[in-house]
């Protein structure tokens, strides 16, 4: 399975960059497949120009943080990860998409780490500004997030 996974995933990222439907699809899964997210942010590093991937990078490093032992190291690769996904927002801060990443780490991360303080203003933001979603995949995620958390 793992390999079919890694097959598809070297299939749809693009010779311009990463595939973003594809890392939408597979952002829930990197919690469990600690593989697929390294591959997801070995690419989206690569192409972080645009402030989607840089949001995404954000979310898949602050994951990471779950499939690395070294305390220190997760702390850092948290902190790289928070500190990519505040970047983007502040690059775009309306998009509803980013709010959705740091609403999706920020319910999930431990409270000791103080990263939480933007949980009702992103789900308010993403509850008023769902008709902007044109995404299937981010609509449908967001939908689980909110059935899980509500």
């Amino acid at each position: 399975m793992k390999m079919i996974s890694i097959l598809l995933f070297l299939i749809s990222f693009n010779i311009n960059g990463v595939d973003i439907d594809f890392v939408r699809t597979n952002y829930t899964a990197s919690i469990k497949d600690k593989q697929l997210c390294s591959r997801m942010i070995s690419e989206l590093k690569k192409k972080n120009d645009r402030p989607i991937n840089m949001g995404y990078l954000g979310g898949l490093q602050t994951i990471w943080a779950n499939h690395v032992f070294n305390p220190i190291n997760k702390l850092k690769t948290f902190k790289e990860g928070k500190n990519n996904i505040e970047k983007a927002i502040k690059l775009d801060p309306e998009n509803v998409e980013l709010r959705f990443i740091r609403l999706s780490i920020q319910k999930n991360a431990p409270s000791f780490l103080g990263y939480n303080s933007n949980i009702n203003s992103d789900k308010e933001f993403i509850k008023s500004n769902q008709k902007k979603i044109s995404s299937a995949i981010v609509r449908n995620n967001i939908n689980e997030l909110f059935a899980v958390s509500d």
